[in-house]
């Protein structure tokens, strides 16, 4: 991208080999959203352009200059838009953008989506002369605008006053609520395609994100009718279809168009997805997914933590971000797993692991957040932090409320028993171990089926309790023991 007349009035760079950039601690100017403080972009599209002031930045709150270096605070970014093709259905497309754009800006770091929106301004770009959000506002919304034409005006609100943020949140979180919801009647066995989203392709090279009705993409922020929608207004940008093919395994979720779209998308580095599975060529996981899946092999179950969780640790004694980094970066690991909040709510959720039958641990804030998604017969099945810290305090409470795992899970989708179940092979291992504690130093057989002439005669001078010892050689011998009686040796 070249730099324009526009582009030079700001004190900084805007260019796409900004992407993936990191403001690290020691380079902090101030943090804005994040895991301590209150965030969240929203698009809303507004059909009257006469009530769009194009270009306008305002802001709500303190702005730069008021703020203490190295403090953190709230951050709302409300942006309203016009355009002639521009429909409701474009909001969330448009919303996802600003990840990529504000990522354009030298020395702005932004990440995540929705109501998890985390940035870090740098101490270099206020020394630079970056004085104010409003100029990061009107380099956003001229990027826009130069990337996707269709949008004929645009303005911004920014809010870094907390009260306000914590307000305006909860309308927003309402908007997510009623475009998740439109989703869930549609399922994948209903359409020819599914579609691919590269937007995070910048951070996860290998980063294969398939969106489906079923799945959601893993940021949370584009479903399938997003997806298509970006696709028709933007051909060039992120989101492409990509042709279902031939169903491989239904149940797993495996399709040949997929399989193929893997292998482009990842430069070869994977051949093969199960979108609806854990364990099995799971689903490569960006840097954005809003919840971290992991298995606890200790009892065949998995457990989920998200983004902002006050949960400093789960089970495995390791926090979300540990657990991020062991499977961000677009890799494709077994027991681990990205997925977006809204998966949940599919039926198809993990359906070749068990489902919601395989889930053994949440955290508490994020099973309260989804408690209507959890299926009856696993609601109080499920611990949190407040029922265990470890993982033995989880294997007794899942005995005490006869989780599935215990015995055996069977998958609901097509009744098949996918797991033995940890305390049944236990409890074999036990009496396997404990019968073979039993000595058999002089083993007195009751009925003894020998053959006679099998048997040899007894030495000369070989009497029992000799000093010679007797030695039986039994041939082709067919014994039946009833009981074994252990004597101790005189002198032992």
């Amino acid at each position: 991208m070249g730099a324009s007349e526009e582009e030079e009035k700001f004190p900084f760079d805007i260019n796409p080999m900004y992407e993936g950039e990191r403001v690290r601690k020691s380079g902090l100017y101030v943090e804005l959203g994040g895991q301590s403080k209150p965030g969240f972009e929203l698009v809303l599209f507004e059909p009257e352009p006469e009530k769009i002031k194009d270009g306008e930045v305002s802001l709500i709150g303190p702005d730069l200059a008021d703020m203490e270096e190295g403090g953190k605070y709230a951050y709302g970014m409300i942006y309203r838009v016009y355009g002639e093709q521009i429909e409701k259905d474009l909001e969330a497309v448009i919303e996802r953008r600003n990840h990529e754009y504000q990522s354009y800006i030298q020395g702005y770091m932004h990440l995540n989506q929705r109501a998890e929106i985390w940035v870090r301004i740098s101490k270099d770009a206020v020394k630079k002369g970056l004085k104010s959000l409003k100029q990061i506002g009107r380099a956003t919304i001229m990027l826009f605008k130069e990337e996707l034409p269709f949008i004929e005006r645009m303005e911004a609100t920014f809010i870094t006053d907390e009260a306000e943020v914590e307000k305006r949140l909860e309308e927003t979180n309402e908007i997510y609520k009623a475009r998740d919801e439109k989703t869930r009647g549609l399922h994948d066995e209903d359409v020819d395609e599914f579609y691919q989203c590269t937007l995070c392709q910048s951070f996860a090279p290998t980063n294969v994100c398939v969106v489906t009705p079923d799945r959601i993409a893993l940021c949370g922020a584009m479903s399938w009718f997003d997806s298509r929608a970006a696709a028709r207004v933007d051909p060039e940008g992120p989101n492409a279809p990509i042709p279902k093919g031939d169903c491989i395994d239904p149940i797993g979720g495996e399709y040949t168009g997929v399989n193929e779209a893997a292998v482009r998308l990842s430069s070869g580095e994977y051949d093969s997805i199960k979108i609806h599975s854990f364990l099995e060529k799971p689903h490569t996981s960006c840097g954005c997914f809003e919840v971290a899946g992991f298995y606890i092999p200790e009892v065949e179950g998995i457990g989920w933590v998200h983004r902002g969780s006050k949960v400093s640790e789960t089970p495995i004694g390791l926090p979300f971000s540990t657990i991020a980094g062991s499977v961000g970066g677009g890799k494709q690991v077994q027991g681990f797993l990205g997925i977006g909040i809204q998966y949940f709510y599919s039926s198809k959720f993990i359906q070749y692991d068990g489902g919601w039958r395989r889930v053994v641990w949440m955290a508490s804030d994020l099973k309260e957040r989804v408690a209507d998604a959890i299926s009856d017969e696993m609601k109080d099945k499920i611990a949190t932090e407040k029922d265990v810290k470890d993982i033995e305090e989880l294997r007794e409470f899942l005995k005490r409320v006869d989780h599935p795992v215990v015995k055996g899970v069977i998958r609901e989708v097509d009744g098949e028993q996918i797991t033995e179940g940890w305390a049944v092979k236990e409890e074999a291992a036990e009496v396997e171990a404990k019968a073979e504690a039993v000595p058999v130093a002089e083993a007195v057989p009751s009925t003894a089926q020998v053959p006679l002439a099998s048997v040899p005669t007894m030495a000369p001078g070989a009497v029992a309790g000799g000093g010679t010892p007797i030695q039986i050689i039994l041939k082709d011998a067919d014994i039946s023991i009833g009981k074994i009686i252990v004597k101790r040796k005189e002198g032992k």
